[in-house]
């Protein structure tokens, strides 16, 4: 009886590491239901042949990403929901929020990741899913916060091919310009048409597809990452600001924070910009009434905002200090910012797309669920 006892004792471990090794190869196949509906809250302008800037300002949560397919199909109906209302076009340029091809790093993951309270929790569960790819990540990874790098790098490849994918495909199925958000990605590239990645630091990256499909120029690069950011993100330099040719004129896009500053203004004005698109995320709940500090990326806040921080909101902050307040230091005539909604694990989202003219702009409504914001050119 002793000898069999300490036969299944010292054969323990070997049980607990095979179940462990069928755990990690065991993806379960999810079912869901997700709020597929969307309403138009701001529809400015008078239709016109020179097309439209349409915003989506999605409501996202967790379970979304369990897919790209489930992440497609939520965001085709609502540019379903555009077409319907006549805001599709050919010359139709579409604008997702910052992150939103970032959150694919959970794509094809197990329930434990979405059914996590926490992002730190999900990632932790992602990391157990790979040990093997996780330890060569760590290896190769080059930001001062290793863990995250590693996470983005040994799901890159696959994160790239999603991407591409969904977006490039939602651009062609509805015969538009799609400016699909960001993702965090190691030193992509398009090469021969197709997102490659690479052997570099993870930068924060945007890529526009046309309405064939096709990727538009190269992956636009954040110039600005803020410290949430800047552990395992690297910083792009002004120069490498592009300005793109689109059905409806030259567009230029800026990350989110690179819309604060008039280092990113100047490389565009200088290529002719016409159009400007800023996909953003801005963390945490009812943030967009709380008393702005400053913006806090490793430039600094801009010289020229300096003397309102601590006297005015965050959502006064984005009006009065990025696109709606820089677009007329530019020849172009119309740029929307379009903010992502919704609860990601434990990180909460607030803003409200705006529409920039270069003497006005406007406000989407503040209200749940999904925002359709258009603007006429």
């Amino acid at each position: 009886m002793r000898r069999a006892f300490r036969l299944c004792l010292s054969l323990l471990p070997l049980a607990l590491l095979a179940a462990y090794a069928g755990w990690t190869q065991w993806q379960p196949q999810s079912h869901y239901l997700s709020d597929l509906r969307s309403s138009v809250t701001l529809n400015q302008g008078t239709p016109s042949t020179r097309g439209n800037l349409l915003g989506i300002q999605p409501e996202l949560f967790s379970t979304d990403y369990q897919s790209s397919q489930h992440l497609y199909r939520k965001l085709a109906a609502h540019l379903e929901k555009a077409r319907s209302e006549g805001l599709l076009n050919a010359r139709s340029i579409v604008i997702l929020p910052e992150h939103i091809g970032t959150w694919l790093v959970a794509a094809g993951e197990k329930p434990q990741v979405f059914a996590a309270e926490t992002v730190d929790e999900a990632m932790l569960w992602l990391a157990l899913n790979h040990p093997l790819d996780l330890l060569g990540a760590l290896i190769a990874s080059q930001g001062s916060d290793r863990l995250s790098d590693a996470l983005f790098r040994m799901k890159a490849e696959q994160m790239a091919n999603d991407y591409q994918s969904l977006f490039g495909g939602l651009a062609e199925s509805f015969g538009v310009t799609l400016v699909a958000g960001s993702i965090v990605l190691p030193e992509p590239e398009v090469v021969d048409g197709i997102l490659r990645i690479g052997d570099g630091p993870l930068y924060n990256v945007s890529l526009v597809f046309g309405p064939d499909g096709a990727p538009l120029g190269q992956p636009q690069r954040k110039v600005f990452p803020i410290p949430d950011e800047t552990g395992f993100t690297a910083a792009a330099p002004s120069a490498a600001l592009q300005v793109i040719d689109t059905p409806a004129g030259r567009l230029g896009v800026l990350i989110c924070a690179d819309s604060w500053y008039p280092d990113s203004y100047q490389p565009l004005a200088q290529a002719q910009v016409e159009l400007v698109a800023v996909p953003a995320f801005l963390t945490g709940n009812q943030h967009w009434q709380k008393p702005w500090g400053g913006y806090t990326t490793f430039a600094g806040t801009p010289k020229d905002a300096a003397t309102t921080a601590g006297s005015i909101s965050e959502g006064e902050a984005w009006q009065r200090h990025s696109l709606p307040a820089r677009l007329a230091s530019t020849p172009a005539r119309a740029g929307m910012t379009v903010f992502m909604r919704g609860q990601l694990w434990n990180l909460g989202s607030d803003g409200r797309s705006m529409l920039a003219l270069p003497n006005q702009h406007l406000l989407a409504p503040d209200e749940p669920g999904t925002q359709l914001v258009n603007l006429w050119l």
